[in-house]
């Protein structure tokens, strides 16, 4: 690394992570962050090879890569075998993108592909830095919270799992067109509209729930009522032939690729409780009903969703204690309770931490100015929050 003041005009930063939406999105935002607000700025984006991540990253202007490797946790033995004997592999392929591309700081956000990027990058002495987006952080976050030099969080009281002197709460970066797309968008809003989320993948559960409680109360909700439905690829045609039976106006697919159009729409979400979803939830304002995934590692979204509920932002109830008739009473009462749901809102605007992108840009560049490292002006704009 330069000491001594060099100039530095741009920063080449790699931003690693991915596998799922809640650590893919934040690591977009921050990457288009940084070409939108630090001129002549180059980003190198290493992801992982599943579906998300090539279709999210393909009309993307940086550099995209992946590597070879896979996550432990929850694994069986003959995996977390394989995975482990890879390692070296992974570790090489890491260090061979970092020694083509040169970058000044190496950004983790979460997921197994950030492991050995990050350590590649510590061993080379190149500055580096993660994101934990939840309130538990994961395995491969809590093992690098050790060797990086700064570690964001998105919801406090997650600190205590690191390193004090490291830690920055920041928020959760939000891809900036979804803000954007809403606010350009407020007019077109009608009806009064349910918004169903299972996360990137789906999730049949939540599915079956809601489709059994609209069954139920059909003749209890509003006049105007509509739905939209994020269902994940296996459920999609036996939801949308549920609404078609029960004469819904619904609005299905497997995955909405422009989350600020259907953000807009929304009075009332129900949703698992990912760290990226709650974070626009909360810049959106939007009440909310959450179930959370059960199986998540360390129960981290039950936690995240009682940060939610304790703010006055959601309801929240476990997979294993709901049922069609009681996610029906709720979602019938709130969305018969106007002044509720705007209450819950403005608590969901107070939880928000809108600039949480710029944090972490400041942040960054303190981080390289320390090593002797002068970049060019940080365009702080941000209109849409």
């Amino acid at each position: 690394m330069s000491k001594g003041g060099r100039q530095k005009n741009n920063l080449r930063i790699i931003i690693t992570g991915g596998g799922t939406g809640g650590h893919l999105f934040p690591g977009i935002a921050l990457a288009d962050a940084v070409l939108d607000r630090l001129e002549g700025s180059e980003v190198m984006f290493i992801g992982t090879d599943r579906q998300l991540d090539t279709s999210a990253l393909e009309t993307k202007s940086y550099k995209v890569a992946s590597i070879h490797c896979s996550g432990l946790k929850g694994k069986s033995f003959r995996t977390r075998f394989l995975t482990l004997a890879g390692l070296p592999r992974a570790l090489s392929e890491a260090a061979g993108l970092i020694r083509e591309f040169q970058p000044s700081l190496v950004f983790g956000v979460g997921g197994y592909v950030t492991g050995p990027v990050i350590l590649a990058a510590r061993l080379k002495g190149i500055a580096t830095c993660i994101h934990e987006q939840n309130s538990v952080p994961g395995l491969a976050n809590r093992m690098l919270g050790r060797l990086v030099d700064r570690v964001f969080l998105s919801i406090p009281g997650c600190e205590r799992y690191f390193p004090a002197r490291k830690t920055v709460v920041s928020g959760n970066p939000v891809r900036e067109e979804l803000l954007r797309h809403a606010a350009n968008n407020a007019e077109t809003k009608k009806g009064v509209t349910l918004l169903v989320l299972g996360g990137s993948q789906g999730a049949h559960r939540v599915n079956t729930l809601v489709t059994g409680a609209i069954d139920t109360f059909i003749n209890s909700l509003p006049d105007d009522f509509r739905i939209i439905h994020q269902t994940g690829v296996q459920d999609e045609k036996m939801v949308r032939d549920i609404y078609a039976r029960l004469g819904v106006t619904a609005r299905v697919a497997a995955f909405f690729p422009d989350m600020g159009e259907i953000y807009n729409e929304a009075d009332l979400v129900v949703s698992r409780a990912g760290a990226t979803t709650l974070a626009e939830l909360m810049l959106l304002g939007k009440p909310s009903i959450l179930v959370p995934y059960p199986y998540a590692a360390d129960d981290h979204q039950a936690k995240n969703g009682q940060y939610f509920v304790d703010g006055g932002a959601a309801k929240m109830y476990l997979e294993k204690d709901l049922t069609e008739v009681r996610m029906g009473k709720e979602i019938v009462n709130l969305l018969h309770d106007p002044d509720l749901r705007n209450r819950m809102a403005g608590a969901a605007e107070r939880l928000a931490k809108p600039h949480a992108t710029e944090k972490i840009l400041e942040e960054c560049m303190a981080l390289l100015a320390g090593r002797g490292f002068t970049l060019g002006p940080l365009n702080m704009h941000n209109p849409h929050v």
